[in-house]
């Protein structure tokens, strides 16, 4: 049963997972006469063997039951991914404000601080107050777009991309509430 790891056999026979066992049979000789290897015109020998495979299973009491608790527990962390938030719009925009916070704390030390413009990662969490997990997607997204880069030293230092960025994107942003220190929070 390696196979239903990938494949959703409700999906591939077209049928309900809580379908009765006659429409499971039903679907696949239907199918089954689809795609046997001898049918000219529609015939798939590889389909044709998977859909033996999966009715070999769903047809079968125990092996279906197995099945369904791994299929069932494969939705739930479908599910669970997508609605870890509740609204995925409001960590979309809180992360573009967390991204646009990042640049703005380093564009400011770049400009009071030339001799050392850059922060380190514990320097970084105290000032923005998130701790590291919150900001390591945020931090992986400003390197990967080149806005951020580490010098020898492992401070994060702004490039000129991330600058520009911030100035184009700092008036339409202004608007929005910005992320509180950790100060404010309290």
């Amino acid at each position: 049963m390696t196979e239903e790891i990938t494949i959703d056999y409700y999906e591939v026979l077209q049928v309900s997972p809580s379908a009765e066992p006659e429409t499971i049979h039903r679907v696949y000789r239907l199918l089954a006469q689809r795609f046997h290897p001898d049918n000219i015109e529609t015939g798939d020998e590889r389909r044709f063997h998977q859909l033996a495979n999966i009715y070999a299973v769903l047809s079968d009491p125990e092996k279906r039951a197995k099945y369904d608790v791994a299929y069932h527990h494969r939705r739930q962390d479908r599910l669970r991914l997508v609605s870890t938030s509740g609204q995925a719009e409001n960590d979309f925009e809180a992360e573009q404000i967390t991204r646009l916070t990042v640049l703005e704390a380093l564009y400011t030390k770049r400009r009071i601080d030339p001799a050392k413009p850059g922060f380190y990662w514990l320097e970084l969490e105290e000032l923005i107050g998130r701790p590291r997990e919150h900001l390591e997607f945020t931090l992986w997204f400003l390197k990967q777009k080149k806005f951020v880069t580490s010098d020898d030293s492992s401070n994060l230092i702004l490039t000129v991309e991330g600058a520009e960025y911030l100035e184009q994107n700092y008036r339409i942003s202004q608007p929005q509430k910005r992320l509180q220190t950790s100060k404010e929070d309290k």
